[in-house]
């Protein structure tokens, strides 16, 4: 039987509004490190994606700080928490900020692609709780916006994501910046790649609290591998599966192929938004929340949205295109089964992609029989379950109109009112011409960077090829029976 969190020995503050939530019992990596992690003690926690990590250093964080009053000072926060892409910050601050509320704190998030200006205003008006993503963060540091003297918490979540996108050395001049005598708590699925040198160098004398690993699966979560004899048949399978009424994520392998495959799907008659690293943060924030509403039941997603994003209620991920490697894999798939629920992982395997999602499986130590399968098989309809009704989309003169659109050739041979290079229409607050130059259409690494050449190729030698043809434009509008 679990604990509540009050036996765990959390204030009445924080059971209170865990409560008003519907939070009472804590799951096992909170009920394992919070009795260490309130009393002060450096925690390691490990754990898998899903397994509530999140609120294990939260209340811990809110609670201290809480218990000790006072204020922070302008541009000197007490708490640190860093995290490696913008949404999983911002999820994280959703968590904290309602608790640190309990005590009279202030929260903040500090990452790139938004205007610095509101993050040092917060910064100047005194936080209590910061939670950043390195770049921004020490981007601040030098320009003398915000000093970690103050630092008494500092929480390093997914730590290995920190790693493998790069950001260790920007995170070790950091938490060197913070005091040594402050308390860390350091969040990683696994402890490759440096991840353990960040533990023997700032975690003094740590529990560790083991949970499972990143190689380990959820035990509610159903995977199912689907062999398709082409291309056209993988795009007729992929609209089936999407069309079902509960929420489902679609993940492929670029940005290009995203943005693609959300449009014609909602041409389809089946509304999808994407998430990739091509968009403004403005857009991701009006994506994700039209997918966490009723109104669009389907993101199409590159590995930008593997980590960080947890939207309640997806009942089926879907490897439109496999991933690079084993961890993408998991990550991936943890975007259901997640918190207790249940939820169903669909790979669409090419027959030349057989052999290197064969061997992905087997690292991910993931055993399941695969299934040749059409659109109308008996195995995907019970994944779809009720079909949603159609939605027509919107007629074309509602929808913004392209810089330019519909406007005649001038004399020059450009069009009246049109940039002087082809191609440089906005949408999602870039240009078409920056999408090029940042190399749309390539592997995009997991918070919306490209990532190093090494990685790049082993995407490519991965079976990702397929994806550009699988989704061409002619039947993609294909109507589902009503």
């Amino acid at each position: 039987m679990s604990t509540t969190f009050a036996e765990l020995g959390v204030p009445t503050p924080l059971t209170t509004v865990l409560e008003r939530e519907g939070k009472t019992h804590a799951f096992p990596i909170q009920a394992d490190t919070l009795g260490d992690t309130l009393t002060g003690r450096d925690v390691l926690g490990r754990g898998k994606t899903g397994s509530g990590k999140t609120l294990a250093f939260a209340l811990p964080v809110a609670a201290r700080l809480g218990a000790r009053g006072g204020r922070s000072r302008p541009g000197q926060p007490r708490a640190l928490i860093l995290a490696p892409t913008r949404e999983l910050a911002t999820q994280i601050d959703a968590v904290i900020k309602p608790l640190a509320a309990a005590y009279g704190l202030r929260t903040s998030t500090i990452f790139g692609g938004v205007s610095q200006s509101r993050q040092v205003q917060a910064l100047k008006q005194g936080v209590d709780i910061v939670v950043a993503c390195p770049g921004r963060l020490e981007d601040l540091m030098k320009q003398r916006h915000v000093s970690l003297d103050s630092v008494e918490i500092t929480v390093l979540d997914e730590a290995d994501h920190m790693a493998d996108l790069g950001f260790l050395p920007g995170v070790t001049r950091i938490m060197t910046a913070t005091p040594q005598r402050g308390q860390r708590l350091l969040f990683s699925a696994t402890l490759d790649n440096g991840v353990d040198k960040l533990v023997k160098r700032f975690l003094a004398n740590p529990i560790t609290h083991s949970v499972d690993s990143v190689d380990s699966h959820v035990d509610a979560m159903t995977h199912h591998v689907f062999h398709v004899g082409g291309t056209d048949a993988k795009r007729e399978l992929v609209h089936a599966l999407a069309s079902g009424t509960g929420r489902r994520i679609l993940f492929m392998r670029t940005k290009h192929q995203a943005k693609k495959l959300a449009k014609q799907l909602t041409e389809a008659g089946i509304p999808a938004v994407d998430l990739h690293g091509n968009l403004s943060q403005a857009k991701r924030d009006a994506n994700l929340a039209l997918f966490s509403g009723d109104s669009h039941r389907v993101l199409v997603a590159t590995d930008v949205a593997a980590r960080g994003v947890h939207v309640d209620g997806v009942e089926l991920v879907v490897h439109v295109d496999p991933p690079a490697e084993h961890k993408a894999y998991l990550h991936r798939s943890g975007r259901t089964a997640r918190a207790g629920s249940a939820g169903d992982v669909v790979t669409v395997v090419l027959p030349e992609q057989r052999r290197e999602t064969d061997q992905l499986l087997r690292k991910a130590n993931i055993t399941v029989r695969p299934e040749a399968v059409n659109s109308g098989s008996p195995a995907v309809m019970t994944l779809v379950g009720d079909v949603a009704p159609y939605v027509k989309p919107r007629p074309v003169a509602e929808q913004p109109q392209r810089q330019g659109q519909g406007a005649r050739r001038s004399g020059s041979g450009r069009r009246q009112g049109a940039p002087a290079q082809s191609g440089q229409s906005r949408q999602g607050g870039q240009t078409r011409q920056g999408e090029r130059r940042r190399g749309a259409g390539r592997p995009e690494g997991e918070h919306g960077q490209h990532r190093p050449t090494g990685q790049r190729a082993a995407a490519g030698r991965s079976g990702g090829h397929g994806s550009a043809a699988a989704f061409s434009a002619s039947g993609s509008s294909r109507r589902r029976s009503r």
